[in-house]
C-alpha cells in the first residue's frame, strides 16, 4: 500500500481536506502535536482501566451497542468515506458493512478466544496446575490508510477493544473525518467510557508523536518505506509493532478454469475502488493454452467500465494525488520494455482519474510487475503451466494475498498451499476479506503480524502464564534442602523415561 511520505513542517493550528474528485475544500481538523497526543494517549490509559476491568460479556455488550450506532448512521458513515476518497457511495456503503461483520466477530468471540485456559504439565511437575490467559496491553495506537478509511484500522480499532485496550488513532490527513466521526459515535454509545477511542489528527508528524507517545503496541498500515521509519522510532522504546504494507497480489488461472468466472473476478479485484486496494490483483499468469480468451474476457468487462464522480461511475479518482504520476510511470515503462496494452495504456492517465488499462507481455522485472501499482492497471502473463506461475507469483518481495482459479476446488486449495501469500482465496478474489474467523496479514515487503479472527485478537493481548501448586510433591527438587542423592536418582529416571521412543 502506498502512503504520502513524512515531511518535516512547522506545526500548523489545523489543515483543510479536500475532495479528491473536485479539489473542493471539505473540512478543517487540528493539527494534533506531541502534547496533544500525549493528552490523548494519558486519557486512553485512565478510561482503560475502568475498560479491561469489565467482565468481557459486558464489554461485549458495550461494542455491539456501537456496531448498532454504526448500523443506524451508515448513510452518514458512507458519505463521509465517499467524500474524503472520492469512491462512489455504494462502495463506501459496502466498506461499511464489511466493517459492521468484522466488529460483531470480534465483539462476540473475544471472551471465547482469551479466555484462560489449563494446559498440562509434565511428570516432575504433576503437583502443579498450569493456565494461561490472554490480558490486554493497555493502549494501542493505530495509523490508519487512506484507501480504505473504516475497514483496514478497524481491524486493529475494533479487535483491540474486543480484547481489553484503549485505542488512539491516528487516521490519514487525507481521511480525517472518518476517524473523528468513528470516535464520536463510541463516546455517545457507551458514554461511561468516553474516550475509549481516541482520534488524533495531522500528517507524518502527528504519526511520529503517537509512535513516541509510549503506546504499548502500534498498528501501522501503509508503504514500507513509512513502516521501516515508524518501525525505527518503535525500536527506540521496544514498543511492539504490527505492520500491513499492501502487496503485489498474483492471481493463477488453470487451463480448466470457468474463465468467464475468473475475468469477472479479476477485473473486480483489479479496478473497485481504482484499483487502491491493498490485497487486490495486480498480476495474472494464465496458462498458454487459455490466456488469449481470458485477456478478451477481461478486456471486455474491463473496457465497460468508466471512471468518474457521478453515482452512475464504476469508480472513483485516485484518492492521492502522487499516486498518478506513479501508475502513468508503470504502464509506461511496461510498454516500452515490450508489452502490449490490450487497453488503454498511457493515455488512460487522466488526472484525477485513470481509466482501465490491460496489459500483457510484461517483463517480470518491470515497475508493473515487481512494484505495488496501486491503481486501475492489470498485467496479464502467459505461463507454461501452473508450476511456472506459482514460480513467478512467488518471486515478489510482497506476500500479502492471492487467489488460484482452477475447475476443482480440492486442486485448488493444493496450489494456494504453494503460494507464500499470507491468504489465499479459490475461484473468487478477496474471498478471505469477508470472512472475520480468518487471519489477514503478510510477510516480507507486505509487512508481519496478523489482524482479523482469533490471532487478531491475541494481537493485542499480553499472555501470562500461571502455575498454582497443588500439594508438595514428595521430592521438592527447587529446594536448596534436597539431598544430592535425590536429585541424582531423579535425573536418572528423566533419562531413562526420555531415552524410550
Amino acid at each position: 500500500m502506498t502512503d504520502s511520505a513524512p515531511v518535516a513542517a512547522p506545526r500548523a493550528a489545523s489543515f483543510t481536506t479536500y475532495s479528491p474528485a473536485t479539489g473542493k475544500p471539505l473540512a478543517e481538523h487540528p493539527v494534533d502535536g506531541p502534547e496533544e497526543v500525549s493528552r490523548a494517549v494519558a486519557r486512553a490509559r485512565t478510561v482503560q482501566a475502568g475498560w479491561a476491568a469489565l467482565p468481557a460479556s459486558r464489554r461485549r455488550d458495550h461494542l455491539l451497542r456501537w456496531k448498532k450506532a454504526l448500523a443506524t448512521d451508515l448513510d452518514a458513515v458512507a458519505r463521509t468515506i465517499a467524500e474524503e476518497t472520492g469512491k462512489p457511495v455504494g462502495d463506501a456503503a459496502l466498506e461499511v458493512v464489511l466493517t459492521l461483520e468484522h466488529l460483531d466477530w470480534a465483539a462476540r468471540n473475544a471472551g471465547r478466544v482469551l479466555r484462560r485456559r489449563k494446559v498440562g504439565t509434565g511428570l516432575f511437575t504433576v503437583h502443579q496446575r498450569a493456565s494461561l490467559v490472554h490480558r490486554p496491553l493497555g493502549v494501542v495506537g493505530v495509523i490508519g490508510p487512506w484507501n480504505y478509511p473504516l475497514y483496514t484500522p478497524m481491524g486493529s480499532i475494533g479487535y483491540a477493544l474486543a480484547a481489553g485496550n484503549a485505542v488512539v488513532f491516528k487516521p490519514s490527513e487525507l481521511t480525517p473525518g472518518t476517524g473523528v466521526l468513528l470516535a464520536e459515535l463510541l463516546d455517545a454509545a457507551v458514554p461511561g467510557h468516553a474516550g475509549l477511542l481516541t482520534t488524533v489528527t495531522g500528517a507524518a508528524p502527528t504519526g511520529d508523536a503517537l509512535a513516541r507517545s509510549g503506546v504499548d503496541k502500534l498498528a501501522f498500515t501503509g508503504s514500507p518505506g513509512t513502516a521501516r521509519k515508524v518501525m525505527a522510532v518503535c525500536a527506540e522504546t521496544l514498543t511492539p509493532f504490527l505492520a500491513e504494507c499492501g502487496g503485489k497480489d498474483a492471481v493463477i488461472v488453470t487451463a480448466d478454469a470457468d474463465l468467464e468466472a475468473a475475468a469477472d473476478a479479476i477485473v473486480w479485484g483489479a479496478l473497485s475502488n481504482a484499483g487502491q486496494t491493498c490485497a487486490g490483483v495486480e498480476r495474472v499468469y494464465a496458462v498458454r493454452e487459455i490466456h488469449a480468451e481470458l485477456c478478451e474476457r477481461v478486456v471486455e468487462r474491463a473496457g465497460a467500465l468508466r471512471p468518474g464522480g457521478e453515482a452512475d461511475s464504476s469508480y472513483g479518482p485516485m484518492t492521492l494525488p502522487g499516486q498518478v504520476a506513479i501508475v502513468e510511470r508503470h504502464v509506461t515503462g511496461a510498454v516500452s520494455a515490450g508489452a502490449r496494452a490490450l487497453l488503454g495504456g498511457p493515455e488512460s492517465v487522466r488526472a484525477p482519474y485513470v481509466a482501465p488499462v490491460v496489459l500483457t507481455g510484461v517483463p517480470e522485472d518491470a515497475a508493473a510487475m515487481a512494484e505495488e501499482t496501486f491503481g486501475p492497471v492489470v498485467a496479464i502473463n502467459p505461463v507454461a503451466d501452473v508450476d511456472e506461475a506459482v514460480q513467478r507469483a512467488n518471486a515478489s518481495r510482497y506476500a500479502l494475498g492471492a487467489a488460484v482459479f482452477c475447475r476443482n476446488g480440492h486442486t485448488g486449495a493444493a496450489i494456494a498451499a504453494r503460494l507464500r501469500a499470507g491468504a489465499v482465496s479459490v475461484n473468487s478474489v478477496l474471498g478471505f476479506a469477508a470472512v472475520p474467523a480468518l487471519p489477514f496479514g503478510g510477510s516480507q515487503d507486505s509487512g508481519f503480524g496478523r489482524i482479523h479472527g482469533a490471532e487478531g485478537l491475541r494481537a493485542f493481548t499480553a499472555v501470562q502464564s500461571t502455575t498454582v501448586q497443588r500439594f508438595t510433591p514428595p521430592i521438592a527438587l527447587t529446594s536448596f534442602g534436597v539431598p544430592a542423592s535425590t536429585r541424582e536418582r531423579a535425573v536418572r529416571l528423566a533419562r531413562a523415561l526420555h531415552r524410550r521412543r
